[in-house]
């Protein structure tokens, strides 16, 4: 799905918008520094603020870039919407729950109790999958404007099919970027046991990544078309 770099035309967002996405990336910060450090009880963990650094890094480029170039995005990436589907109001929940899970995971494992070992070859695998994974979602938003947080159809918006950029390789590139992300995370910080609810978040966006697709050919004029010459949803030449 994509716009070519023209999103809708939209109004630029108000100073109190602004204001509230500062706040949210703050209020982010603060929680995942604490769901790293506290559990890990100490500060003395590089590959943690390397994370941190880059991952806030990648929010606040990607909020400057979303404020100039797409403002739709970001309203649209900052709420609910109307008409999210049942199951993804599931999805999305359990996911947010197994994600507050992982990184305490990784600093139990890793750091407080030295529960588990990454050999060094996985560990440079999640290091370069990360900003690989950061890379493929990037794209994503500046191909386009239509992704949502939520699974629903974009009527309000008037949402079309996209076929440029990512989306010409596969179906849903943003879940691939998340499942790289996510698979990343627990290797770079040194933690075999954060694996498992890393897996699990795999599992989730694995199944709705299968959900998604089958709504939009089912509601999304063209979808259909694009899909039967863009075969694979998440892997080429596999899924």
């Amino acid at each position: 799905m994509t716009y070519q770099n023209n999103p809708p035309k939209m109004d630029r967002p108000s100073p109190g918008f602004i204001m509230r996405m500062v706040f949210n990336l703050l209020l982010i910060a603060v929680v995942l520094a604490g769901l790293l450090f506290v559990p890990a009880g100490t500060l003395d963990w590089p590959e943690a603020w390397i994370f941190l650094i880059g991952f806030f890094g990648f929010l606040l480029c990607y909020g400057v870039w979303a404020l100039r170039n797409d403002p739709s995005q970001l309203r649209e990436r900052s709420k609910t919407g109307a008409n999210v589907k049942a199951w993804d109001k599931i999805i999305m929940p359990l996911y947010s729950l197994v994600l507050i899970v992982l990184f305490p995971v990784c600093a139990v494992s890793a750091v407080r109790f030295k529960g588990s070992s990454v050999p060094a070859a996985l560990e440079a695998l999640g290091w370069i999958g990360i900003p690989g994974a950061g890379w493929i979602i990037f794209w994503v938003m500046r191909t386009n404007t239509f992704a949502s947080r939520m699974a629903r159809i974009q009527e309000d918006r008037g949402q079309t099919v996209v076929t440029g950029g990512p989306y010409r390789y596969v179906r849903h590139p943003m879940y691939l970027g998340n499942i790289i992300l996510f698979t990343g995370i627990p290797l770079a910080l040194g933690s075999l046991w954060g694996l498992i609810p890393g897996g699990l978040i795999v599992l989730l966006f694995s199944a709705r990544t299968a959900l998604e697709d089958r709504m939009l050919k089912r509601e999304l004029p063209g979808y259909s078309e694009y899909a039967a010459r863009v075969r694979f949803r998440l892997l080429p030449g596999i899924w």
